[in-house]
């Protein structure tokens, strides 16, 4: 039966039946995810949602190769080793599904699959690929460039007491919200050993699912808020969840329906119940100023607000801001505020609008323009272009560290 602090340790003896005893830290309270389990495939056609085949062992990120980090996230030193020397946790794959009249429904309608169909594009021409690779060989960066992989890694490995919610909203939709709460989800799975958990706050119609390449939702946010009890297991709740790669799960908001309503009360049921079970939940909100999404970034350890690199979105994120700055201290500090690049050139100088943005008192990251993330649909993360990826490592590294420095108000 899952306790409230040594959350991580129940949930290993539900996975490996108390066999591997070294993964406590003293009195039981701590789990160190510093040697990450084999990283599956982000492509595995094989990965149904909610259970079956599970996805081909691989790096989520494809082919090009890196100063030491051949493919994928960008990888420390001796990365690869290890994971090649990691056994899959079979443990992980969901129970028997649950049986209740809740039928699942398709993210994509059977009508739209076929026209929604297209060749995705890479996130970065060919050209620019090429010029990276030259300047690779020909630079002496790569020494620096392994030693800030190194560092974001050594971060998003840190050991947890207490499962971390971060939170991402923005204040106005198309600001690529699900898109980073995709992202910087993805990254948390892959580089650390523990589950994460993807968490839907938005019923309006939220782009999630399909950001994440989810094929069949069933049970909502609201579903679980009564469902999950204390003395559940880790697979007796997956069996309510979305199997994605990488140890990771997805908790839908709805079933793409127009209506459904999630109101701060279940919102508040389903966290508390949840968070024993995961090391990390990624709760893509809904955007402010709307109830639930005040309730979750007051509860969250950390926070993202997104908003669009042009005028109006730097503008309208600086006067809530300045409304945040009111709020107690720790809703401020451990805000990440990130500037999502829509078109290849905006026009917007990004160092001085980070600046501003900066005096309120948040640390401010860029997400720069992306082919692949700008065409929609799901996130092929092997197609992203190399500063995209970097990006979104660094993004998650410093929500994360910001994180671990709250403490409980």
């Amino acid at each position: 039966m899952p306790s409230g602090d040594g959350w991580q340790g129940d949930v290993l003896r539900d996975l490996r039946g108390g066999a591997e005893q070294g993964a406590q830290g003293p009195g039981g309270q701590t789990y160190r995810a510093s040697a990450p389990g084999p990283v599956q495939s982000m492509q595995a056609p094989d990965a149904a949602p909610g259970g079956g085949a599970p996805p081909q062992a691989g790096y989520p990120y494809g082919q090009e190769q890196h100063a030491g980090h051949p493919g994928g996230w960008p990888q420390q030193a001796g990365y690869q080793e290890q994971q090649q020397k990691q056994q899959a946790p079979a443990a992980y794959a969901p129970g028997p599904q649950p049986q209740s009249g809740i039928g699942s429904r398709p993210v994509v309608d059977e009508g739209l699959a076929g026209t929604l169909r297209s060749k995705p594009r890479h996130g970065e021409s060919f050209a620019a690929r090429a010029a990276r690779a030259l300047r690779r060989t020909l630079s002496s960066s790569a020494a620096s460039e392994v030693a800030a992989i190194t560092r974001t890694a050594a971060v998003l490995q840190q050991p947890v007491t207490t499962g971390r919610q971060i939170a991402i909203t923005s204040i106005r939709g198309g600001s690529g919200k699900s898109t980073v709460a995709a992202l910087l989800g993805t990254a948390y799975a892959h580089y650390r050993h523990d589950p994460v958990l993807f968490l839907e706050a938005d019923p309006a119609l939220g782009s999630l699912p399909l950001r994440l390449g989810a094929e069949a939702l069933r049970w909502t946010t609201s579903d679980i808020a009564d469902i999950v009890k204390a003395d559940m297991s880790l697979l007796d709740v997956t069996g309510y969840l979305v199997q994605l790669p990488n140890n990771a799960w997805l908790l839908p908001a709805s079933q793409g329906q127009i209506g459904v309503m999630l109101d701060s009360r279940s919102y508040e049921r389903a966290v508390v119940a949840l968070r024993r079970y995961f090391g990390v939940m990624v709760i893509d909100c809904e955007t402010l100023p709307t109830e639930v999404a005040r309730v979750a970034l007051a509860a969250a350890h950390g926070r993202v607000l997104t908003a669009p690199a042009t005028p109006e979105g730097v503008t309208s994120t600086f006067s809530v801001l300045q409304w945040m700055q009111g709020l107690p201290r720790h809703v401020i500090a451990g805000t990440v505020v990130v500037l999502t690049e829509l078109v290849a050139h905006s026009g917007v100088d990004l160092d001085e609008a980070a600046q501003r943005l900066r005096s309120t008192g948040v640390s401010v990251q860029v997400l720069p323009y992306d082919r692949h993330l700008a065409a929609g649909g799901r996130v092929q993360t092997e197609l992203l272009a190399h500063p995209t990826r970097e990006a979104a490592a660094r993004i998650a590294a410093d929500v994360f560290q910001l994180s671990l420095a709250q403490k409980r108000h």
